[in-house]
């Protein structure tokens, strides 16, 4: 009996010590989840983007309609977030810096991709100090009203074309060329630019800056944009 009982009390804390270690492994599991990887970083930073191209390209709907409606401290803050959270953190320092330079020696169709990406990248910045200039009298003239819509109609269609292949092509060439560890370092490099940059949570700060903007622009229920039901065929 005293052997049983000895054996029992041993195997009850061998399961103990395996239920331990399992419960460990399944945290560090989903903690490892829960991080953001570099990919889906740039890509989410892709959405904030794209929420901005949505709110220039409803400008310049109303700039063609009724140029007095549009709030224009609104399309500033966009042409605002857009430089210092679009150009000169996600594109200067991430994909400028590591992506495109690795991404242009590898082979097949993507390694062609940076070159057009980079003067895309210039001519956004210019469309950016564009959209800075001419509403930095807090109005916009009538003669500004049609060129201003056109180059914000142009450029969307320009970034809309960019992300897509940076998101389907270059970053996916660019993860594929990685061992798992240079990936996962990569994650930790990008959170650590993140904070360098602006102190905190980019992302975050981001995501409020345009969901104000789409506030004040009447872009926020996105229920407003659910279309009708198509023809019958």
């Amino acid at each position: 009996m005293s052997r049983r009982r000895d054996f029992l009390t041993t195997t009850f804390i061998g399961s103990g010590l395996i239920i331990t270690s399992s419960l460990s492994s399944a945290s560090f599991a989903a903690e490892k989840e829960k991080k953001v990887m570099a990919n889906e970083d740039l890509m989410r930073e892709h959405g904030i983007l794209r929420r901005a191209l949505l709110v220039y390209n409803a400008v310049a709907r109303r700039l063609r309609q009724d140029p007095a409606s549009i709030p224009v401290s609104a399309v500033a803050k966009t042409a605002k977030l857009f430089r210092e959270f679009g150009e000169d953190y996600h594109e200067r320092r991430l994909e400028e810096k590591y992506i495109f330079p690795a991404v242009r020696k590898l082979k097949g169709q993507a390694s062609r991709y940076p070159d057009i990406l980079q003067q895309q990248h210039d001519r956004g910045r210019e469309l950016t100090d564009y959209v800075t200039h001419v509403t930095r009298r807090g109005s916009i003239s009538s003669a500004d009203a049609g060129p201003l819509a056109k180059a914000l109609q142009q450029f969307t269609l320009m970034y809309e074309n960019h992300a897509a292949r940076e998101d389907t092509a270059v970053f996916t060439a660019w993860k594929d060329s990685l061992s798992e560890r240079a990936y996962d370092e990569f994650g930790e490099k990008f959170e650590e630019i993140e904070k360098e940059v602006f102190g905190h949570d980019g992302f975050d700060d981001a995501l409020r800056q345009i969901a104000n903007i789409e506030e004040q622009l009447g872009l926020a229920d996105i229920a407003q944009f659910t279309m009708p039901k198509p023809p019958k065929g």
